[in-house]
């Protein structure tokens, strides 16, 4: 294992997160804790509780999930990208580095930013509301495997497009829509029955419930089978990287 040349990619993505710290950290704290406000006074003085939690407090998981998933995705999808439009990808890839090493170095960098900024986030809300944590490891692991597994995801996306208007397509198109609909803002149990199966059907309400229950012990599915999803998620992330370098998809020209 060859830990400086993972090291050095470590270092360089991390270093651009301080560069830019306005866009990358202040500016999604910012976001959250304006949906944090809106929602909270808006829906809140309407719905005062939800599964014996106060609306407030009760969707400050799904807050917490909403930025680390559109996060992970960004820092992930840029880090690879850009060296793919400067050209500078050739020289890591000629590079004594295995491609492993290279997934670590990017994939390790994006998925730190969006766990400091997710732990920020949860220290911001904590301004507002009343926060408990039943099982802190248990939130803490779910915060890392989503925070892994989409930055794994962001690492395809940044390899697949070939434009900056494809890097923004399936995070605008696609994660974003999925994370409001995935019960970031609502209990899935909350909707009518057959409302409720179509929504089983999007993966993000195993991540966000399992995050939940991690906080409150209530959640949408059982938190066995949102890790299961989740593992499964990141199984097929891997299979799809492993792909992409073993064929030179997009890399080789």
């Amino acid at each position: 294992m060859n830990f400086r040349a993972i090291g050095a990619i470590y270092k360089f993505e991390m270093a651009r997160t301080w560069r830019t710290i306005l866009q990358s950290i202040v500016s999604p704290v910012i976001s959250t804790s304006l949906y944090f406000v809106v929602f909270g006074a808006a829906i809140g003085s309407r719905i005062s509780q939800v599964e014996g939690v106060s609306y407030g407090t009760f969707i400050v998981p799904g807050l917490v999930m909403l930025s680390v998933l559109t996060q992970s995705i960004a820092n992930a999808s840029f880090g690879i990208y850009f060296p793919k439009f400067v050209g500078t990808i050739y020289e890591i890839l000629s590079a004594p580095i295995s491609h492993f090493e290279i997934v670590i170095g990017y994939v390790g960098a994006a998925a730190t930013k969006s766990i400091i900024l997710g732990l920020i986030i949860l220290a911001t809300a904590g301004l507002f509301v009343p926060l408990h944590i039943h099982h802190p490891l248990w939130m803490l692991t779910f915060l890392v495997l989503t925070a892994a597994t989409f930055s794994l995801f962001g690492f395809i996306i940044g390899i697949w497009a070939d434009g900056f208007e494809k890097l923004q397509m399936i995070p605008m198109l696609v994660v974003t829509p999925l994370t409001f609909l995935g019960g970031s803002f609502y209990s899935v149990n909350m909707l009518p029955p057959a409302w409720r199966s179509i929504a089983l059907l999007n993966p993000v309400v195993y991540l966000i419930s399992g995050f939940r229950w991690s906080f409150y012990e209530i959640a949408d599915v059982n938190v066995e089978i949102s890790i299961g999803m989740t593992l499964v998620f990141l199984a097929i992330c891997l299979a799809i990287v492993w792909w992409i370098f073993k064929t030179g998809y997009r890399l080789k020209r």
